[in-house]
């Protein structure tokens, strides 16, 4: 029996895809990492406002070569000004996560996000969302409280920054679904790390630290965090384009991965069973929530 030719394309554009979302999450992790290390001798604010700086600078100069214009009228239209909002809150208690916490449960918890963002999406948008899915976002946020061990001697109040990280890239997610079409990626990505600057300096005034000279390992650092994460949101965009939304997505769960091994590897950070749990759990609820909205 012959497979068809349109059959195999589209299975070796499903693959070439989901190599392509590995690579980023890969590359979103190594980036977490690098921020990590470089906010362990310098400021916070100040490591939120050299990365969106570095940022900046990336996409600018990517729309300057496209022959994009950085500040089209659509960018004070009302979605943006919300999704500003939220990635100023998801980045600053975000890169605060990763400062104060473990980056493995920092990142588990940031699985949580596509949950939290189907659960806005019926709320906000009116999409409609059955029975089963409201379970599995239930049980998701289940296996969050089980990461954080609110109840138990080992919970850290500082646990709570990576909830409203996680809050912030949804709601920023949200945003982005009403942002005008016309926008490219290359100015979302300006206006975006436009944004981390904005929380850098916001939290500067009550972090009341000085802004210091880095050291070349510190500058390297983010130097690198700079570099990656502009090469895994390159692969970001190669993935959604390459294969089929519904087989791709899933494969951002990676990241989860990648996270718990730097963690353990490179921090020499622990894991707990209630970690492994939580994350199993948040893993498998996002996974069937995807599941169940793609045969919808």
């Amino acid at each position: 029996m012959s497979i068809s030719p349109d059959i195999e394309i589209s299975a070796r554009s499903n693959l070439i895809g989901a190599i392509w979302m590995v690579v980023a999450m890969a590359g979103f992790a190594v980036e977490d990492a690098f921020l990590k290390a470089a906010s362990i001798n310098l400021p916070v604010a100040q490591v939120l406002m050299m990365f969106g700086a570095g940022g900046v600078v990336i996409f600018a100069l990517w729309a300057q070569v496209l022959g994009q214009r950085m500040m089209p009228p659509e960018v004070l239209s009302k979605p943006m000004r919300i999704r500003a909002f939220f990635e100023v809150i998801g980045r600053l208690f975000f890169v605060l996560a990763l400062a104060l916490t473990p980056l493995s449960s920092t990142t588990a918890i940031l699985q949580a996000t596509p949950i939290v963002v189907v659960l806005g999406a019926a709320v906000v948008f009116g999409e409609k969302v059955g029975w089963r899915r409201w379970s599995a976002i239930f049980v998701g946020l289940v296996g969050v409280l089980i990461i954080l061990k609110p109840t138990g001697d080992s919970f850290s109040p500082l646990s709570i920054l990576a909830v409203l990280g996680m809050l912030g890239f949804a709601g920023r997610d949200l945003a982005s679904r009403a942002a005008p079409k016309s926008l490219s990626v290359q100015v979302l990505g300006i206006w975006g790390f436009a944004a981390i600057i904005f929380a850098g300096a916001l939290y500067m005034g009550w972090e009341q630290k000085m802004l210091v000279m880095p050291a070349l390992r510190e500058l390297s650092f983010l130097v690198l965090a700079c570099g990656v994460g502009a090469g895994a949101y390159v692969a970001l965009m190669r993935a959604m384009r390459t294969g089929a939304v519904a087989s791709v997505t899933p494969f951002r769960y990676s990241r989860l991965l990648f996270g718990l091994g730097l963690g353990v590897f490179v921090f020499g950070e622990d894991m707990d069973q209630s970690m492994l749990l939580g994350s199993a759990i948040v893993v498998l609820s996002g996974l069937f929530i995807l599941w169940r909205g793609n045969r919808a």
